[in-house]
């Protein structure tokens, strides 16, 4: 049997309209304490997000979609959060917002590969 570990994910929506409240699934962050990983896998649909908001600015879409990327990376490309442990960052990007990207509940999972159950969603519940 292989060693799995518990972890937790959020999808990243995007929510061009706020006020609409209309949304779409464009990426997923995974954290696993007991490996003290953290990652997001991000992807951008332009046409779903023309469907719902046809001025929307995709590229500053993608622009906070990788800003949650380089959170998770931690060092330079995490800002603020360069110090922070996998656990701290991964808190910080599933914390509630009303912005145009909005992480969604938070689940729970068992995984023996954190980086490919990162992949797996990704594909599963984005793509």
């Amino acid at each position: 049997m292989t060693d799995r570990d518990v972890f937790e994910y959020a999808l990243l929506r995007v929510v061009p309209r706020v006020e609409r409240g209309e949304c779409f699934n464009a990426g997923v962050v995974v954290y696993c304490r007991a490996r003290s990983y953290v990652a997001a896998r991000t992807h951008l649909d332009p046409a779903k997000l023309g469907v719902l908001d046809p001025a929307a600015d995709i590229a500053g879409v993608r622009a906070a979609l990788r800003a949650v990327e380089g959170v998770c990376l931690g060092g330079a490309d995490a800002g603020q959060a360069a110090g922070d442990d996998a656990g701290r960052r991964f808190r910080w990007l599933i914390a509630p917002r009303s912005t145009v990207v909005q992480p969604g509940p938070v689940h729970t999972g068992l995984t023996a590969d954190p980086e490919a159950e990162v992949e797996r969603l990704l594909e599963l519940l984005v793509r």
